[in-house]
């Protein structure tokens, strides 16, 4: 069966599509600009619910919308929000480093070591949408990385932000050749519950990921 990950901005959709059959919720603030950490208080709220109805809860590590570049400053509030959402009680943690077009490996490698340092729960890590940030010449080599180094999945659009995802399936099979066995890949951007079924036949994938993955 495909897993359908709805990407939720709070609390207010969250029961809904777990109603209506969404597997695994992404849970994020501020969806305007593309996604940032969400509350302590919702996050324990979520993870409460999904507990409930065994629904996986992942959650966004992202102090501020704009590019993907942190500084030392950030990457130490990333560092409190993935141990604050360990103790809350999440599944997972969400986030994605990119300088200049590059794997940023460097802040990848601080975040996945904060990660590994919260003994409370082991947790499952996708590296998200900044992966479409770093060099298309370069993303084949990211992903051998991030298989590497214990990231669960990759959340991409296969393209460029606005492009319809049906434009980018052929660079989406390449990724999903190059990581077969190793770590997933999640499409998302332009995925929901009406093409969702046939995307993912087409890439041979068992998971998808939107704000409109499951009708509501």
């Amino acid at each position: 069966m495909l897993l359908k990950e709805f990407c939720a901005e709070n609390m207010e959709r969250v029961p809904a599509a777990i109603e209506a059959g969404a597997k695994r919720i992404e849970l994020c603030d501020n969806l305007a600009c593309g996604g940032t950490s969400p509350s302590v208080g919702v996050v324990r709220a979520a993870a409460r619910l999904c507990r409930e109805h065994d629904v996986t809860l992942m959650a966004m590590v992202r102090p501020r919308g704009g590019g993907f570049a942190y500084s030392a400053d950030e990457l130490q509030m990333m560092d409190d929000d993935i141990a604050s959402h360990a103790r809350s009680g999440v599944d997972g943690v969400v986030f994605g480093c990119a300088r200049d077009g590059h794997l940023d490996i460097p802040a990848t490698e601080h975040l996945l070591s904060t990660v590994r340092a919260c003994a409370e729960k082991s947790l499952q890590v996708t590296f998200h949408m900044a992966f479409d940030e770093i060099l298309p010449e370069e993303q084949l080599d990211a992903i051998d990385w991030l298989a590497e180094h214990g990231v669960t999945r990759i959340l991409t659009h296969g393209g460029p932000t606005g492009t319809p995802i049906e434009e980018n399936l052929p660079r989406l099979r390449a990724y999903v050749e190059r990581a077969a066995g190793r770590i997933g890949i999640l499409p998302g951007g332009g995925v929901t519950w009406q093409n969702c079924e046939e995307l993912a036949r087409a890439l041979g994938v068992s998971g998808v990921h939107g704000t409109k993955i499951v009708e509501l």
